[in-house]
């Protein structure tokens, strides 16, 4: 059985496209104000800091308050 081998083409080199600092700014503060409300939540929601009456928000993340290492009992 014969086998032919297609001859190699000329590539352009692949350049990817700058993304500017201005169109990732508002994202990275949106998303880091959203991490440090989660990170409250889990972490601080409870007794004298509650923002949110009752046990409601501590049941919901009482795993993942262990699975970060925040005590809570």
């Amino acid at each position: 059985m014969a086998q032919t081998v297609a001859p190699p083409t000329a590539t352009t080199a692949v350049v990817p496209a700058k993304l500017p600092l201005k169109a990732i700014a508002p994202w990275a503060v949106f998303f880091g104000i959203l991490m440090l409300v989660l990170l409250y939540f889990v972490g601080a929601e409870q007794g004298a800091t509650a923002v949110v009456s009752g046990e409601n928000v501590h049941e919901w993340v009482h795993d993942a308050r262990h699975l970060l290492g925040f005590p809570c009992h």
